[in-house]
């Protein structure tokens, strides 16, 4: 780019902290630094026009995890490692709500619910007989019983006659949540500057050199929070996977109330604007799935439509208005990475598609280390 004398100085000259993607992550280890050293140049990258990769495309659940996924989680953690993951979620939303209040969140506390196919009697049966002992588990975050069985209120069909109930659940309007996290970081002097693309950096003894797009620059550390991306810059056991979602057109007098999940967490969905937003299918082709591409598959998005006809919405006329794609980062395990990866670079990623939950702490993670 052919950058000005005053374009190099005020946004590219003495950057103290580059931190790449904008995301929840990213704004939140920014806003953790400015309180911090409230004189540093903090520069935020963005590849996309708005937050690109999960930030301003979730379904927008404050929510730490169904009774399910809870249990399949033991299978691969330990018990100890699953009360830390279920404590970051709980301690991430807390923050989330107290730096940004509900108002600028939405939030409502309407209860999450865990429906369970007829062909999932097993599953159904298995968490029935563990409700106790996950919450027993669980008490000492909560200081109180968080499932509890209860009957099908919403009248969805084809599924077990009872709901598994958490009620600590949340929902939170996205667009919302991410304009207030942007608003807060400019008004605190943090700049972002939007289509961005970092392609590959280098460190030398005191900085480290950046090359992007449309320039290059220097900066005394860089940090990375680009989670589904993170695999273009890091060697780390991450990998994006696609989230495919649609919303109906408002629907007249809708009943359902709250956010539900289906099939261990793969399915999901929730009420907006008198709409049902619906998500989820990336285990019917983890494959496809496991792309940074932005788009839907036939194959998934029939099954979408299948679900909210044949069980969601079985009695009520609906049409699709719009649909999407989000890019989540993973892993072999779900706890987040964390660390320094050299002198002066940083990384915080692998949310494992619970940024709304644990973006905020993890940021707070990253700024810690600096």
């Amino acid at each position: 780019m052919n950058l000005s004398y005053w374009e190099l100085q005020t946004w590219l000259r003495n950057v103290d902290f580059t931190i790449v993607g904008s995301g929840i992550v990213g704004l939140s280890t920014a806003l953790q630094l400015q309180q911090k050293l409230p004189k540093a140049k903090i520069v935020i990258l963005e590849k996309g026009l708005f937050p690109q990769g999960a930030s301003t495309k979730n379904a927008g659940f404050a929510c730490f995890g169904s009774l399910s996924e809870i249990l399949q989680d033991l299978q691969s953690h330990t018990p100890d490692e699953v009360v830390a993951l279920v404590k970051q979620r709980h301690d991430g939303l807390q923050l989330l709500r107290a730096t940004l209040g509900d108002d600028n969140l939405s939030y409502k506390q309407l209860g999450g619910y865990e429906l369970f196919l007829e062909k999932d009697r097993p599953l159904y049966e298995t968490c029935l007989q563990q409700i106790k002992n996950i919450n027993t588990l669980l008490k000492p975050i909560f200081k109180a019983e968080v499932f509890s069985n209860v009957t099908n209120s919403f009248g969805f069909t084809k599924v077990q006659d009872n709901y598994i109930r958490n009620q600590f659940e949340g929902q939170i309007d996205t667009g919302k949540m991410m304009q207030a996290l942007i608003r807060k970081a400019q008004k605190q002097g943090i700049i972002i500057l939007n289509n961005t693309t970092v392609e590959s950096y280098i460190e030398d003894v005191n900085t480290v050199a950046i090359k992007t797009n449309h320039f290059e620059f220097s900066s005394t550390k860089l940090i990375i929070t680009t989670n589904g991306f993170a695999q273009q810059l890091l060697k780390e056991d991450i990998q994006p996977a696609r989230a495919q979602v649609l919303i109906t057109k408002p629907i007249q007098d809708l009943h359902i109330k709250g956010t539900f999940h289906l099939d261990c967490g793969y399915y999901y969905f929730r009420n907006i604007d008198n709409r049902i937003l619906l998500g989820g299918g990336r285990n019917l082709d983890f494959a496809t799935e496991t792309t940074t591409k932005f788009s839907q598959t036939e194959r998934i998005q029939t099954a979408l439509e299948a679900l909210l006809a044949g069980t969601i919405l079985p009695n009520t006329p609906f049409e699709i208005e719009h649909r999407w794609s989000g890019i989540m980062g993973v892993g072999a395990q779900k706890t987040p990475i964390v660390k320094q990866l050299s002198n002066h670079t940083y990384c915080g990623v692998r949310m494992g598609g619970m940024g709304v939950a644990i973006g905020s702490i993890i940021g707070k993670e990253v700024s810690a280390l600096i």
